[in-house]
């Protein structure tokens, strides 16, 4: 049986043999932003709804006026050489993330297109994708992951193949995966821009184009239709984005590329596909960044960074069943796992096991609503935040940061890294845990705050609730219920009680990252 995978997409159309690796990664992009104060507003979009007839001529006339305003881009960058299993997951790397890899690590190949599998000598890398001319002044909309990491950015333009034109970043955003460039070199004649639609006014079933440069084969077009929107997409752990997904054929090279309506009008940027083991090419589930979302972006672009807000949380869904046990009326609302010391959160008051149920005036209906509104928010901005604890509503209010997305995938990988649990004992507790008293010794060695009493989970049963709630082994229980237990005896005292199908409701103190955990778990 394949395993599916989910990768961006690149190409590198040097070679013959470059086909044979096909993909370059980049990671994080050092190019100084512009400083011209010049800017640019969100172009217009047409958010009439798209009526009328597909016929014999509807795509012909599409891709005859919206070739000129695609570019082909390639670019240059430092890597290291890696062996093709590390691409392609082969000789035991099937089960490799190839999103994780492509989106964040710094590999790559030499500018022969082939990586010696060695060492670590640092080489020049060439990749390629797409872009779409936005304005007649040379500015262009691509992927963050094309130009991630160039020492060097060139733009060749429709029916100028041969000649490539000289670009400079402008500004980027990971979390959107867009980047904004600019031609240094400009040609003679007049550019091309492309039109925006409306992708909210976008439903499953709507006829779409996607044109790009796959594999270095140079605006090629395909056709298809949308197949989902505000399809979750995760980018980081925590963070996701909502994408519309298509089975118009999109592979490697089609990065930063426009999905046209039938209309002729952009309304997403093509981004990431789906893949199997046997192929890395398309299978018909391919994911594009909607046009409003990057259009929304466009002033920040332009200014070289994207300011969003961070609240220092990390969330999860009401469950559907139990909700009452929160005090709730509903399943609506976002559960508190952690919260980050010192963060704005910490600072406002919001505790491990709250339910958030409004920011800023705003219902949450579900843990990502909440996320979203967070980030759209103006760091430094004071919000009300409506919270249930112990089943009371209260309001707090919160002053929200400054999200710094890589610094934050920088501490992920850091707790990623450092999964240090205690030896195993025996002691049952009825939820698939294994639990002991927490000593001094064992205290040091977590990190426990200073007089802090618990019981320390040793072992936890994989295919118990607590596994999938998240639970795991060197975690220590600090209460059960809201009701706080100093020893293992209290601890599995405390789990007895919750009936058959209940929730126990776990504050839990972690070591990775230290601080303080509530986790719900439902019993079996």
């Amino acid at each position: 049986m394949s395993t599916r995978k989910t990768t961006l997409i690149y190409a590198l159309p040097i070679a013959v043999a470059s086909l044979a690796v096909g993909m370059v990664l980049a990671s994080r992009l050092d190019l100084t932003p512009a400083s011209s104060a010049q800017t640019i507003a969100a172009p217009p979009m047409n958010s009439a709804p798209v009526t009328g007839p597909i016929d014999a001529q509807t795509f012909r006339n599409i891709a005859k006026a919206t070739d000129p305003a695609v570019v082909y881009i390639r670019t240059e960058m430092k890597a290291k050489a890696q062996d093709l299993s590390d691409f392609f997951g082969g000789r035991g790397g099937g089960n490799d993330d190839l999103f994780r890899r492509f989106f964040g690590g710094p590999n790559g190949q030499d500018d022969q297109g082939q990586g010696n599998g060695r060492g670590n000598r640092p080489q020049i890398a060439r990749a390629s994708g797409t872009g779409f001319i936005i304005s007649k002044e040379g500015f262009i909309l691509t992927n963050n992951h094309v130009v991630e990491d160039a020492t060097k950015i060139q733009v060749s333009l429709f029916g100028d193949d041969d000649k490539f034109y000289l670009a400079k970043l402008v500004g980027r955003d990971q979390l959107t995966d867009s980047a904004l460039i600019e031609l240094v070199e400009k040609p003679t004649a007049p550019l091309t821009e492309v039109r925006f639609g409306d992708s909210a006014q976008m439903a499953p079933g709507d006829w779409v184009m996607a044109i790009g440069n796959p594999f270095g084969y140079t605006y090629t077009v395909t056709v298809g239709v949308i197949s989902a929107t505000q399809r979750s997409f995760r980018v980081t752990d925590g963070r996701s984005n909502e994408m519309l997904q298509t089975d118009a054929a999109i592979n490697p090279g089609n990065s930063g590329g426009p999905l046209l309506n039938a209309r002729g009008e952009v309304i997403g940027m093509n981004t990431a596909i789906i893949t199997n083991q046997q192929s890395e090419g398309n299978i018909g589930i391919g994911f594009a960044v909607p046009s409003n979302t990057v259009r929304e972006l466009l002033p920040q672009l332009r200014q070289g960074k994207v300011v969003r807000g961070r609240i220092g949380v990390s969330v999860a869904p009401v469950p559907r069943e139990g909700f009452e046990d929160f005090g709730l009326k509903s399943s609506a609302g976002a559960i508190v796992s952690t919260v980050v010391p010192g963060g704005a959160a910490a600072k406002g008051g919001i505790d491990p096991g709250d339910v958030i149920i409004e920011f800023n005036g705003r219902p949450v209906s579900k843990y990502d609503d909440l996320v979203k509104n967070v980030i759209s928010t103006k760091p430094g901005t004071s919000v009300p935040v409506k919270v249930v604890r112990n089943k009371q509503e209260r309001t707090l209010n919160v002053i929200v940061d400054e999200l710094d997305l890589e610094a934050e995938q920088t501490q992920t990988q850091s707790r990623n890294n450092n999964q240090n649990a205690p030896p195993p004992e025996q002691t049952g507790a009825g939820f698939g845990l294994t639990l002991q008293d927490l000593t001094p010794a064992i205290a040091r060695r977590l990190q426990v705050p200073t007089g802090q009493s618990g019981a320390v989970i040793t072992d936890v049963d994989p295919d118990s609730g607590s596994a999938a709630a998240g639970v795991r082994a060197g975690d220590v229980i600090l209460s059960v219920n809201r009701r706080a237990v100093s020893s293992a005896s209290d601890a599995g005292r405390e789990l007895q009680t919750v009936p058959s199908g209940g929730l126990a409701q776990l504050l839990l103190w972690r070591t990775n990252p230290p601080g303080q955990v509530f986790v719900p778990v439902r019993k079996d």
